[in-house]
Formats: structure tokens, C-alpha cells, sequence
């Protein structure tokens, strides 16, 4: 066993973890947050992507122990204060989602997308979505809640300055 410390939503949470124990299921079992899911297990779909130092990592292709001294953000460590985060918000407003299962990657993939490109066309979009998958929806609503949540954080970017 390895003992690792990682800020998880903003809770430091010190755990005794297999040293082969994937962050995905070290979030889901250890700490508790079963919004990311587990999809394939094999980095193909997505669903489990969470932002690690910022940055969006899909956590079935990420050792507990790596995140050790890091900080990880999940898909409900993204709202505040009881409020959606806006790209939360657009998906809602915009019917992104059917079953909901690809929801959470999707979801924190686009932040950092956005992030990284805070005006995207919707090829832009569609390229920085590529490696998390939906098997219900046409992509359509995806993109364009995307789009939506886009101009709505960069204006917060406007009036936070």
C-alpha cells in the first residue's frame, strides 16, 4: 500500500491505495465521487475525464498514485455555491445529453477546451471533443451547448477583470 495525499473539489484526502489503483476507481470507491464513471476502462471513451492540475486526463488512464501532491477536479467539484458551472448550465439548456453516461467527461473535456480557446468554432469543437464518445446523441446539441457555454464564460473572463 502507498499512502497519497490529493486535493480532490478542494478536500485534501490522505488515503492507504494499491499502488495499481487506477484514479478513476480510487475517486469513485475511496473518496466517494460517483460522478465519474467508469466507461471502458481502456482511455477510449471519455467518460471518465476530470481535470488534473487544470488540465482534463481521462482517469482510467491515470495511476492514484500519480495524482499524489495534485490536485483533481470532478464533475461536482465544478459548480459553486450550489450554482451550475456554465458549462453544465449550456448542456442542461441546450438537451446535450440523452442517458447521461458520457455527461461528466463531456462536460469537464469541453471546460478545458473552452479554457484553452475561449472563442472555438464548432470544428474546433468537434476536434477538441474528439476523444470522448456519446453513443446516444448526434453530437449536435453537444456542440452547440459548447458553443453557448463559451461566450457565457467569456464574458465571466470580461467582468471578473
Amino acid at each position: 500500500m502507498t499512502r497519497i495525499t490529493v486535493n480532490v473539489d478542494g478536500v485534501s484526502c490522505t488515503d492507504e491505495v494499491e499502488p495499481r489503483m487506477l484514479l478513476v476507481h480510487y475517486l469513485r470507491e475511496v473518496v466517494g465521487k460517483v460522478g465519474t464513471v467508469v466507461g471502458c476502462d481502456t482511455s477510449n471513451c471519455g467518460a471518465c475525464t476530470v481535470h488534473l492540475d487544470g488540465r482534463s486526463v481521462k482517469s482510467c488512464n491515470v495511476l492514484a498514485v500519480q495524482a499524489d501532491g495534485h490536485d483533481v477536479t470532478t464533475i461536482e467539484g465544478l459548480s459553486s455555491n450550489g450554482e451550475l458551472h456554465p458549462m453544465q448550465a449550456a448542456f442542461h439548456e441546450n438537451h446535450a445529453l440523452q442517458c447521461g453516461y458520457c455527461t461528466p467527461g463531456m462536460i469537464m473535456q469541453a471546460v478545458d477546451l473552452v479554457t484553452e480557446n475561449p472563442n472555438p468554432s464548432e470544428e474546433e469543437i468537434r476536434v477538441g471533443l474528439e476523444g470522448n464518445l456519446c453513443r446516444c446523441t448526434g453530437y449536435h446539441n453537444i456542440v452547440k451547448a459548447v458553443a453557448a457555454a463559451a461566450g457565457s464564460m467569456s464574458s465571466e473572463r470580461t467582468e471578473a477583470r
